[in-house]
């Protein structure tokens, strides 16, 4: 079948590189047909380094940044423009009418396929009036303050930006267009969903969405030091409560990368019955686990330096530990996430008498380097959102202790200790355990190992996809009138033409079984039989990947 990969190369907020999972997917089920479709950072070229063997096609779209020129719409056409971009607007401001979001978004595709003149039109002065009349009407929420006129103007290109995957040349069913596609694979949300959700419009085409930490919590995180003014942000992050609420009801199968994900999704609107646990899978698994421990005791903690990692909590209890074990050592690793925190971390150490014994390694070379230096990883975050970083330390087969927040108990289990976030005293406790028993370090670092190795190997992310894409096309099966078997009033039967009827052999026509041409077209919205061959679009573009412990975090 033909899969259409939707991912984002880069994001305003946070800052984030699609990585190598989707490499990984389309190399593990080669019997599918991948095309990529990726919003760009601007200038685009953000494909560099994948393999050309990989993907059918790659097309981009350069999301953030200025928009390229095109033809404004005429008057008739902009009245309309305007209206669907009211009943969006609405939706995000109006309490009561947050239903119309759905509807107001499907307008502006349907009207952007037609002439393309969308990102000139949201672009004019037309927009930002409309935007400016509805944000100031009676009984829009404007708790997070009243919006200025420099408010409309931001706000304006920040949406413009968001809705131009909209207007993106992908539409249709011909060599590179959604429509031909059996199904599409949504991977991190967000803008990325837009296009997924205009082809499941216009041609029924299912999608499955892959989150691995959770788009919108991203941006409610990231947008607390944006550099505009609340009333902008809080609009922002309407419109992504709204298209995430939006998404998670279209999509066909939702497939967040955890169990603490699944909870999120679940109250923003996810429907149980449609999700699925499916674990990253990262190809450290094969890694040999990491050699003798350092002569000295030491303990090692891993993350960006900011207040959510909590930096100052491993500090307080590590001068706990060095008290009861004057040989230990701390090597902490990360770079500065927020400014001036490293220099208060230093600051902690020094009042607390324990600067000789910590080292701020900084950011290391790779995270086999970094659990290979230590006796017992250590994790004091607030929250831990992303299971990568602890996954990748059980991996190295050292010991782990963490604190209970986010996916902690859900990744280490029983193969680590947890102890509660804010809790100097007993952080210190089990790091003092386990720095005194050799035999427990190492039993629970190879129970870790093993447990990793089981949640997080490639092989079973590979296989649970390869199920939901046979079962997704099974229910959606290519003629849903009935076309394709059976006498009328019958339900429509998946595959119910055999393999033989698509051979392309040139002696099917008059003869053929039906008497239908060689590829009939799809009753549901013009949508054609499996595809054709497909043109590669374009070369893939360069990027630079982030250090592995950025990645992680």
């Amino acid at each position: 079948m033909r899969v259409a990969l939707l991912t984002e190369g880069a994001r305003p907020h946070p800052q984030r590189a699609a990585g190598g999972w989707c490499d990984r997917l389309a190399e593990g089920l080669p019997e599918h047909g991948f095309e990529l479709y990726l919003l760009a950072p601007p200038g685009g070229r953000a494909a560099a380094g994948r393999p050309s063997s990989v993907w059918r096609g790659v097309h981009e779209l350069a999301l953030w940044g200025r928009r390229r020129g095109g033809r404004a719409p005429g008057a008739l056409r902009r009245r309309r423009y305007a209206g669907a971009y009211e009943q969006l607007v609405r939706a995000l401001v109006m309490p009561g009418e947050r239903a119309g979001f759905g509807a107001g978004l499907y307008r502006l595709a349907a009207l952007a396929r037609e002439d393309g003149a969308l990102p000139a039109f949201l672009s004019s002065v037309h927009a930002r009036r409309t935007l400016e009349r509805v944000w100031r009407l009676p009984g829009a929420d404007t708790s997070a303050g009243q919006p200025l006129v420099c408010d409309v103007l931001v706000a304006a290109d920040l949406l413009e930006q968001c809705l131009r995957p909209l207007s993106a040349p992908w539409y249709g069913t011909g060599p590179g267009g959604l429509g031909g596609a059996d199904l599409c694979h949504v991977v991190g949300g967000g803008p990325a969903a837009l296009p997924a959700l205009v082809a499941r419009q216009l041609h029924g085409v299912p999608f499955v969405v892959t989150e691995h930490g959770l788009h919108l919590r991203e941006q409610y995180l990231g947008y607390r030091e944006a550099p505009y003014r609340w009333p902008v942000r809080a609009l922002l992050l309407a419109f992504f409560r709204a298209l995430t609420e939006e998404t998670y009801r279209q999509a066909a199968v939702l497939t967040p990368g955890s169990v603490h994900d699944q909870q999120w999704q679940r109250r923003c609107g996810a429907d149980p019955a449609r999700t699925r646990v499916v674990y990253e899978g990262t190809s450290a698994v094969s890694r040999p686990a990491a050699g003798p421990e350092p002569d000295e005791p030491t303990l090692v903690w891993a993350g960006a330096l900011e207040p959510g990692r909590d930096a100052e909590l491993m500090l307080h209890a590590f001068a706990q530990v060095r008290a009861e074990v004057p040989r230990a050592r701390l090597v902490v690793h990360g770079e500065e996430a927020a400014p001036g925190y490293r220099a208060h971390c230093a600051a902690v150490a020094e009042r607390l008498g324990v600067s000789a014994a910590v080292d701020f390694a900084g950011r290391p070379g790779s995270l086999a380097e970094v659990w290979e230096g230590g006796t017992v990883a250590v994790f004091s975050g607030l929250s831990q959102r992303s299971p990568r970083l602890l996954a990748d330390a059980m991996l190295s087969g050292r010991a782990v202790v963490s604190t209970d927040v986010g996916v902690a108990r859900e990744v280490v289990g029983p193969t680590g200790l947890l102890v509660p976030a804010r809790d100097p005293r007993a952080l210190a406790g089990a790091c003092l355990a386990l720095l005194r028993d050799e035999e427990r370090r190492a039993r629970l670092g190879l129970a870790g190992r093993l447990r990793a190795q089981e949640r997080f190997a490639v092989e079973p992310v590979i296989g649970a996809f390869r199920e939901i894409y046979l079962e997704l096309v099974s229910q959606y099966p290519a003629f849903p009138d009935g076309a394709g078997g059976g006498t009328a009033g019958e339900p429509p039967r998946p595959f119910a033409r055999p393999a033989e009827y698509w051979l392309a052999d040139g002696r099917r026509g008059a003869d053929a079984p039906d008497g239908g041409p060689h590829r009939p077209a799809d009753p549901r919205a013009g949508r054609p039989g499996p595809a054709g061959p497909v043109e590669e679009s374009g070369d893939a573009g360069a990027q630079e990947r982030p250090g592995a412990l950025a990645e992680a975090v």
